[in-house]
C-alpha cells in the first residue's frame, strides 16, 4: 500500500487475527496511524469547536459536533478522506472484514466528530442498512486527532458485550490518545459509546474522523436504518428519554428530534 498518508509498515493483513479475537467482538487497534507529519497536520486543520461549520447534537443521550460536507474540508483532510474511500483502501478493510466491501464517499454519519468538556454520547448500536445505499454497515474506521491528550479527561471508546439486546458488561476501553486508530465490526451487536463524560479543559476538544465500510446485506443482517442508543444509569426510568430513543431510531423520525433547532435551520 502506498505510504503517502499511513505508516509505511502497517500490513492489515497480518492484522486480521488479532482482529478477530477482538473482545467483546472484532476490533483492532493501530498506533501511530497516520505519518507523523500527516497527523499533525490534520490536527490542525479541524476548525474551531465554537465555529459555524458543524452540525450540532445536543440531547440527553448525545452532546458533539460533527461534519461531513466535502465542500468543508481544508485540502489535507479532503485528500485523507478521499484516499480512505479508495479502492486501494477498501481493499485492505476487505482483509479484515472478510468479505468484499464498499466505502460510503457521502460519509453518512461520518467525517469530522468533536466532543468538548461535558461531551457525551450513549452506549449504542450504529444504523445496519445504510438509508440510501441499501447495503450492511459492518466496518467502521475511527481515528484521533487530538494532541497530547489526557486520558484522565475521559473519551476513551467503551465496547460492551451484548446481553440479551441491550448493553450488558463493559469489556474494552480504548483510551483516544492521538494519531490512533480503532477498526471494529459494527455488526456484531456491538455496542459501544463513551463510557464517561468528556472532562478536558475548555481548550481540549475530542476530535475524531471516521469512516465506514458496507458490504451486500447479508441473512442475519438487522434492519435497522438509525443508531440505537441504551439509557444511561437513571435515564432507563425518565420517559421523555426513552421517547428520544425511539424517535431517534427510526429513519422517519430521527432527524427531528437529535440536532439543535439551531442546527435545523
Amino acid at each position: 500500500m502506498t505510504p503517502k498518508f499511513l505508516r509505511s509498515d502497517i500490513d492489515f493483513g497480518s492484522l486480521v487475527p488479532a482482529f478477530n479475537e477482538g473482545l467483546p467482538f472484532r476490533h483492532v487497534v493501530i498506533d501511530n496511524f497516520f505519518r507523523e507529519d500527516v497527523a499533525k497536520q490534520l490536527a490542525e486543520e479541524f476548525p474551531a469547536f465554537d465555529g459555524p461549520a458543524w452540525s450540532v447534537y445536543h440531547n440527553p443521550i448525545e452532546i458533539k459536533k460533527a461534519l461531513n460536507h466535502w465542500d468543508r474540508f481544508p485540502k489535507t483532510t479532503y485528500a485523507v478522506f478521499d484516499f480512505l474511500n479508495s479502492e486501494e483502501f477498501v481493499g485492505e478493510m476487505a482483509k479484515l472484514a472478510g468479505l468484499p466491501l464498499w466505502s460510503d464517499p457521502g460519509l453518512h454519519g461520518g467525517g469530522w466528530h468533536a466532543h468538548a468538556q461535558g461531551g457525551k454520547l450513549n452506549t449504542h448500536l450504529d444504523y445496519s442498512i445504510h438509508p440510501k445505499l441499501g447495503k450492511e454497515r459492518i466496518l467502521n474506521l475511527i481515528i484521533y486527532i487530538t494532541p497530547d491528550w489526557q486520558e484522565e479527561w475521559n473519551g476513551a471508546l467503551g465496547l460492551w458485550k451484548d446481553d440479551n439486546g441491550t448493553p450488558g458488561e463493559l469489556v474494552t476501553r480504548i483510551p483516544n490518545f492521538f494519531n490512533r486508530a480503532v477498526i471494529f465490526d459494527t455488526s456484531q451487536k456491538s455496542w459501544h459509546g463513551l463510557p464517561d463524560p468528556v472532562e478536558s479543559p475548555r481548550e481540549k476538544v475530542r476530535n475524531s474522523m471516521a469512516v465506514y465500510y458496507l458490504c451486500e446485506p447479508r441473512k442475519e443482517a438487522s434492519e435497522r436504518g438509525r443508531a440505537l442508543f441504551a439509557p444511561h444509569g437513571d435515564q432507563a426510568n425518565d420517559p421523555a428519554v426513552l421517547e428520544l430513543i425511539q424517535k431517534r431510531s427510526q429513519v422517519t423520525t430521527s432527524g427531528s428530534v437529535y440536532r439543535t433547532n439551531e442546527d435545523k435551520k
